[in-house]
Order: C-alpha cells, then structure tokens, then sequence
C-alpha cells in the first residue's frame, strides 16, 4: 500500500509514524507547551530526530467538552507554524488535524501534504469536495456526534458491523469525488466508552478488508491511563504496549507524542514477525 503525500510516494511495507503537534492551549495531554512558533519548530526537530514519518499539526482541541474555534482563528494558529516549519525542515511531510475545508485549502496551499479529519466530513459538509479538488490523502475518522457531545453517543448494537457500514458509506462517497488515497482511522476515544475502545482493538484487525492503511491514535489516551489509575502524564507505558498490539493487529500508521517509543515498538513488532 502506498499514499501520494507532495508527489512522492510513502509506502507501508513497515508501519509508518506520525509526530502530533497540537498548537492548541488546551489539548488533554500538551495543551499550550507548543503554542508558539519557536516551541513547535524544538518539538518538530525532537520529533524527526526520535523518528516520525510525518508531523500532524492541529490547531483546534477535540478532547471532550473541547470548544470549536473557527476557521478564522483556527488558519491564525496553524499557517505561522506551517511557514516555519516549511522554512525550517524543507522535506519534512506534514499533515493537518482539521474539520474546517478552508483551514484544509489553505494549508495545502502552504505545503499540507495531507489531511486528517476526525469527523468524517460530517461537520463540514464541503470537505470531501475540497479533498477531491486538492488531491491529497484523507484520513477517514468515525465519530458520532461532535467532540462537545460525543459521549452522549456511545450506544451500539453491534458497533463493529456499524463501524464497517460507515466506513463502506464514507469510502464509497470519497471515491464519487475523486479521493484516491485515503487512510481509515477507527476513533478511539471518540464517541465510545473505555469498554468499547478495547473492543476495538480487539477486532481492529477486521478492518483491513478495506486494503487501505489503517491509522491509530491512542497516544496517552483516557482509555489507556484510567484503567491504569493515572493521568495521561504517567500513560507512557501504556500507551507503548497498546501500540505494539496495534501493530500486531493491523496497525500501518501510529498517531504518537512520543516518536522514539513508538519507533522501539516497531523494531520489537519486526522482531515477533
């Protein structure tokens, strides 16, 4: 499998990994640490040395009760930083964590070589339009509902089967537009309970009938440091040992805060291999 991120191909002959950035002052875990500028570029070049693949940027919070900002606010975030990371790390793949098709546009426009949405386009109706239009890899995310009331939507009868059918519904609705390279992402943490997160995992591997890559993020989540009676401080551990049964399970590309743990857990999933 491979995905077109700015003309050049990244193949996922080996899991790849994506760094988070979040400019945000309030994201749960490194809310306001890389606010500014000259913070992201020192966290980008960790980042890189510790061995991420790509950086994801995101500029709006989506933790539970998180509040929207608007395209506006959201654009006055991220740009400055993607201007200077461009500047600074010239070949660096970078990706936009982002449900606003303006914020999408313009970050292209600026060298975004791909876009993760973790609302499937359902919050803006105009996104898998604009994905189709720029040509660039989408990452697919499920959630019900919005990140302000996601919690209120966590009732499955069967929520794998229901899983598959978004999925079949939203992949089959990106090709109408023209979207050639997407990437599935199952939304932990995301409109389901602790429960649910780790029925997920358990199957996450049913959802390699797709033949797309399959995108994880459970980086020091709720559903890794509660069960752990930590905070997402103290989830490192955690965190480490889900990925490496991510991995096992199907896992192409990890959504990590700490690139060289995540990297260790790939060479160890090559090793088992």
């Amino acid at each position: 499998m491979t995905i077109n991120i700015n003309g050049k191909l990244t193949d996922f002959n080996q899991p790849r990994i994506a760094g988070i950035l979040n400019v945000t002052e309030d994201s749960f875990f490194d809310g306001g640490r890389y606010s500014t500028v000259d913070k992201a570029l020192k966290q980008t070049e960790k980042l890189i040395a510790d061995g991420a693949d790509l950086i994801d940027i995101g500029g709006q919070s989506t933790r539970p009760g998180s509040e929207f900002l608007t395209e506006e606010k959201e654009l006055k975030k991220v740009i400055p930083v993607i201007r200077a990371i461009k500047r600074e790390f010239q070949n660096v793949k970078l990706s936009i964590d982002t449900f606003w098709s303006k914020v999408a546009k313009e970050a292209v426009s600026e060298g975004v070589g791909m876009i993760n949405d973790i609302s499937g386009g359902s919050l803006d109706k105009k996104m898998f339009e604009t994905i189709g239009e720029l040509k660039v890899p989408y990452v697919l995310m499920h959630m019900r509902g919005t990140p302000q009331t996601m919690g209120m939507f966590t009732d499955y009868k069967d929520m794998i089967s229901e899983l598959i059918y978004y999925f079949s519904e939203k992949i089959s609705e990106l090709r109408k537009f023209g979207v050639n390279d997407i990437l599935l992402d199952p939304g932990f943490g995301f409109s389901k309970t602790i429960e649910q997160n780790y029925e997920l995992m358990r199957n996450l591997d049913k959802f390699k009938m797709f033949g797309i890559p399959l995108y994880v993020g459970i980086s020091r989540k709720r559903m890794i440091y509660s069960p752990l009676n930590t905070n997402a401080e103290g989830a490192l551990t955690g965190t480490s040992a889900l990925h490496l049964y991510a991995l096992q399970k199907g896992a192409d590309l990890l959504r990590v805060h700490d690139a060289k743990e995540a990297k260790e857990m790939i060479k160890l999933w090559k090793m088992l291999k």
